[in-house]
């Protein structure tokens, strides 16, 4: 069965090159103009991939992600986000929100296809050689891997869905050293383009909200990080 793609893009003349391609390609495209609309064709059937705008009339992109990410139903949702802004700092509040990639305007219709792609293939063939148990615990930390939860004592730590991915992959391989090259791989996925840097950020807030629990995670100068055995 063709995977199914939406598109949420405000421009009738994008909107319409896109679905068009897509199509060409071999997709199954629904196409909607703002926020709202998104969320309803989002409820009524689930696509396989979100082509998602941020520039929207009625509410942002980054918004509309955010509430995604919020559901339980959708928090997994493949996203790639679409912007006319190239700079880093939207790169990194999209990455952050949990979009899987990001394509500035103006693009080549071949391009967004291929990314497409790439985001379907990584979504669809998850590795299973190293099976992680559904709740992951150190002292006071606790993280269900389940339910989408972390803990520190009785305290509910709210995390992004990269910041969440990023310590499930540390605390599944206590003192283990996991480079920040690797980090980026398995996180964001190889056909990402961002700098190390994006890892280091995020490292930095992640331990922020876990508190003297953000101390578990080691850096280890010049390669990476480590969680504590």
């Amino acid at each position: 069965m063709n995977s199914r793609i939406l598109v949420v893009e405000d421009e009738p003349d994008i909107r319409e090159l896109i679905r068009y391609h897509l199509d060409q390609a071999g997709f199954v495209v629904e196409t909607v103009g703002d926020g709202n609309a998104a969320l309803q064709a989002l409820r009524r059937r689930r696509p396989n991939l979100l082509v998602l705008d941020l520039m929207l009339p009625d509410r942002s992109g980054t918004e509309l992600c955010r509430e995604i990410r919020a559901d339980a139903d959708l928090r997994d949702l493949p996203i790639i986000m679409v912007t006319a802004r190239a700079d880093e700092l939207d790169r990194l509040v999209g990455f952050e929100l949990g979009a899987d990639d990001y394509l500035a305007k103006p693009f080549s219709p071949r391009e967004l296809t291929l990314r497409v792609r790439a985001v379907l293939r990584r979504s669809t063939s998850k590795p299973e050689a190293e099976a992680v148990p559904e709740v992951l615990e150190h002292g006071e930390l606790t993280l269900d891997t389940a339910r989408h939860l972390c803990q520190v004592g009785s305290q509910t730590v709210d995390l992004t869905v990269k910041e969440f991915l990023l310590l499930r992959m540390l605390m599944s391989r206590p003192g283990r050293v996991m480079s920040r090259e690797r980090l980026l791989d398995e996180v964001w996925g190889p056909d990402i383009t961002v700098t190390l840097r994006t890892i280091d950020t995020h490292m930095k807030r992640l331990r922020e909200k876990l508190g003297k629990a953000g101390a578990l995670i080691h850096t280890i100068r010049g390669v990476g990080y480590r969680f504590e055995e």
